[in-house]
C-alpha cells in the first residue's frame, strides 16, 4: 500500500490480507468439522480430511475473487473450494463440508477472530503509549506554560499536567479495550435462521466445542441480526482514535512558528517542505488528524447497520465487512504515529516560560482582583483590574508595574505580595498533583 507508512500499521493490515480472511473462514470450517465428529454429527475420517484441506494454498484467489460477486459473499464459492480440495484427499468426506452452517456465520465468526487478534495488537500499543505518556507527564510535571481557553491564554499550567489529561483518556481506552476481549468475541454458529435446526440434538454441543477450539465464548442466542458486540468494537476504536487526536491537535497546535514550545521527535528526512526549507511539518500529527476524520463516519455507518430485517439482514449486514476492517486499519495507524511522535517529543520550556508572559501580566489579572477583593469589595476591585488592564493594552506597560503605580494597590499590596500574585508557580492550582495521581 502507498500510504501504508503514513496512515496505518503493517501488523494490523497484516490481519486483513485477502489471505488472512480466508484463513479465518477456513478456520472455522476446519473447527466445525471437528467439533462435529467429536460429537459424532459425520465420521472421524472426513473430520480428518476436511482439517487437513483447510489451507490457504488450496484456494484459488483470481477464482474466488470473481465468483464473490455471483454468490454475494467470499462464503459460497470457498466452500466450492474448500469441497473439491476435500474430495481429492476423501471422496466420502467431501460430503460433510460446511454441514448445518450458513455463510454468515463462518464470515461473522472469522470477523471475531480476525479482531480479536486485531485488539489484542491494539491493547498492546495502547499500553506502550500510556507508558510514554506518563514518563512523559512525569519529567515535565513542573514545567510552566501558559494554559489556553478557546485557543486564547488563560491560565499557567504545567505541560505535564496537560500531558496527564492525555493519559487520562488513553487509560480509559485500556479499560474499553479490556472488557472488549472478555466480553464482545463471541462464536456464531445458527444455522439458516439462527435455530441450530440442522443439527438437532447436537447443536449446542457442537457449538460449545467449536467456541473451545477456537477460543471464543458461545452466545446464548444467534447474533445474526443482533450486532451491538461489533458495533462495540467499532466504537471502542472511534474513542481511541479521537483520545490520539486530541494528543495530535495539541502537539501539532504548540508547534506552530508562533508558539514553538513543543515539537514532534526529529528524523532525517521527516517533516520537510518540498519547497520552504525551513519548515518542520507535523507529520505525525497530520496522519493522526487526517484519520480522526475518516473514523466517525465508519464508525456511524456501522451504528446505521444495526436495523436489520428479520433473522438475516439485506445490505446491513453486507456494509459492516471492509468499513470494520478500515476502522481498525486506520485506528492502529493513528496508535503507532501516536507512540512515535511522544517518544522523543521535543519540549521548549524556556519558550513556554517566555509565552506566558505574552499578555505583559494579564493572565493575572484574576488573581489580583480576588486579592483585593477581601479588602475593598469585589466590585470596586474588578473595576479597578480592569481600567489597568486597558492601560496595558493601551501602553504595553507590564500590568504588574501599572498596578504598582495605583495608590489603591499600593495601600493594600505591599510589592511582595503582588509579586506573589504575578508568580505563574503559584497560580498552577493543583496541576502536579493531578500529575501524580495519574501516574501511580
Amino acid at each position: 500500500m502507498l500510504y501504508e507508512s503514513l496512515f496505518y500499521d503493517k501488523d494490523i493490515n497484516a490481519l486483513f490480507t485477502d489471505e488472512a480472511i480466508v484463513a479465518g473462514l477456513l478456520q472455522f470450517e476446519a473447527a466445525l468439522a471437528e467439533a462435529q465428529a467429536q460429537h459424532g454429527l459425520i465420521p472421524e475420517t472426513a473430520a480428518q480430511a476436511i482439517v487437513a484441506a483447510c489451507v490457504v494454498e488450496n484456494i484459488d484467489f483470481d477464482t474466488l475473487k470473481t465468483a464473490v460477486g455471483l454468490g454475494g459473499n467470499v462464503n459460497i464459492p470457498l466452500v466450492k473450494q474448500l469441497t473439491a480440495a476435500v474430495k481429492r484427499i476423501d471422496t466420502e468426506g467431501a460430503k460433510f463440508v460446511h454441514l448445518g452452517a450458513t455463510s454468515q456465520d463462518v464470515i461473522d465468526t472469522a470477523t471475531v477472530l480476525q479482531a480479536q487478534k486485531a485488539v489484542l495488537i491494539i491493547l498492546k500499543n495502547t499500553e506502550q503509549l500510556i507508558a510514554q505518556l506518563a514518563q512523559l507527564a512525569d519529567t515535565h510535571k513542573e514545567s510552566l506554560m501558559i494554559g489556553r481557553s478557546f485557543m486564547q491564554q488563560a491560565r499557567p499550567i504545567t505541560f505535564g499536567f496537560k500531558v496527564a489529561t492525555w493519559l487520562d483518556g488513553i487509560l480509559r481506552s485500556k479499560q474499553r479495550l479490556e472488557r472488549l476481549l472478555h466480553n464482545n468475541f463471541q462464536l456464531q454458529l445458527g444455522g439458516a435462521v439462527g435455530t441450530l435446526a440442522s443439527m438437532p440434538e447436537k447443536g449446542l454441543a457442537v457449538a460449545e466445542t467449536m467456541a473451545r477450539i477456537l477460543n471464543l465464548s458461545t452466545p446464548s442466542v444467534s447474533w445474526h441480526t443482533q450486532r451491538d458486540n461489533l458495533v462495540e468494537i467499532a466504537t471502542t476504536l472511534g474513542i481511541l482514535s479521537g483520545s490520539i487526536s486530541k494528543i495530535a491537535q495539541d502537539i501539532s497546535l504548540l508547534m506552530q512558528t508562533e508558539i514553538g514550545e513543543v515539537f514532534e521527535p526529529a528524523t532525517a528526512g521527516k517533516g520537510g517542505s518540498s519547497t520552504m526549507p525551513h519548515k518542520r511539518n507535523p507529520v505525525g500529527c497530520t496522519a493522526i488528524l487526517a484519520n480522526a476524520r475518516r473514523i466517525p463516519p465508519l464508525v456511524s455507518t456501522l451504528l446505521a447497520c444495526m436495523t436489520q430485517d428479520h433473522e438475516r439482514a439485506t445490505g446491513a449486514w453486507h456494509a459492516e465487512w471492509e468499513t470494520l476492517t478500515d476502522i481498525f486499519k486506520l485506528t492502529a495507524g493513528s496508535l503507532r504515529q501516536a507512540i512515535e511522535i511522544t517518544n522523543g517529543l521535543e519540549v521548549d520550556k524556556d519558550r513556554m516560560l517566555k509565552n506566558i508572559d505574552v499578555t505583559e501580566g494579564l493572565i493575572f489579572a484574576e488573581n489580583v482582583s480576588l486579592a483585593l477583593a477581601e479588602k475593598i469589595g469585589k466590585t470596586e476591585a474588578h473595576e479597578l483590574v480592569e481600567q489597568a488592564c486597558k492601560i496595558t493594552t493601551q501602553t504595553h506597560t507590564h500590568l504588574k508595574n501599572v498596578l504598582s503605580d495605583n495608590e489603591t494597590v499600593k495601600k493594600y499590596l505591599n510589592p511582595e505580595e503582588l509579586d506573589t500574585l504575578f508568580d505563574p508557580k503559584r497560580a498552577i492550582g493543583f496541576s502536579v498533583f493531578f500529575v501524580e495521581q495519574k501516574i501511580r
